[in-house]
């Protein structure tokens, strides 16, 4: 089992016509998700990795179906892409990009609530469930497939802790991103609690910040 998205998780990357969305939805690919569609407004007919592009979620989803959003875009057009996809009604939304404006984070935050959408980020680098799916920029190296969960704030320390426990002979199930920003779509609480629901973890670890306390 896992958290958030799975081997069946149907992916779209909005902003993948960017350099960023170009490069990661290759090893997005290549790790095994199931990339089935990107967004760029304007580049609709085009591929990236043989994955069709439209101009807006709505036109996507009228093609594909899809279980899950990864948002590539600069961090002033965050907002408009991250809101795209919760209306549109995807159920989880992973949020990579990095300097969005506060406030905006807290409009991501309370529309995807009202809406029940998962949202992760911004400033994350992703989630990946181990050998089944990677939605972001987790480096795969250094994780194995397990029962540990690992929920953190730091995309270097997560490289670190994974790598740890993997020497020590303990696995991953699913790592959790939930980002660096003063406001995330989802908090420490909200991950454990998931990990709790997923009978195939059996321990979780928390990854803080430097200065943060939430994983207190």
């Amino acid at each position: 089992m896992s958290i958030l998205v799975n081997k069946d998780t149907r992916v779209i990357v909005q902003g993948i016509t960017g350099k960023e969305g170009v490069f990661h939805t290759r090893l997005m690919l290549e790790y095994g998700t199931r990339v089935v569609a990107g967004v760029t407004p304007g580049k609709y007919g085009e591929k990236v990795h043989g994955v069709p592009v439209y101009d807006t979620v709505r036109q996507a989803m009228e093609n594909h179906e899809i279980d899950a959003s990864g948002v590539f875009v600069p961090g002033m057009l965050a907002r408009n892409a991250a809101l795209e996809a919760i209306d549109a009604g995807i159920g989880t939304v992973v949020v990579v990009t990095e300097g969005v404006p506060l406030h905006d984070s807290m409009i991501i935050k309370l529309e995807a609530k009202e809406k029940g959408v998962v949202v992760i980020g911004p400033n994350t680098p992703g989630v990946v469930s181990v050998e089944e799916c990677k939605l972001g920029i987790l480096d795969t190296h250094h994780v194995k497939k397990g029962k540990i969960g690992v929920v953190s704030r730091s995309g270097t320390l997560t490289t670190e802790i994974t790598a740890s426990l993997v020497e020590e002979g303990l696995g991953q199930s699913t790592v959790v991103g939930i980002g660096g920003d003063g406001v995330v779509g989802s908090t420490f609480l909200d991950i454990y609690r998931m990990f709790e629901e997923d009978e195939e973890t059996v321990g979780v670890a928390f990854v803080g910040e430097i200065g943060g306390t939430m994983e207190e």
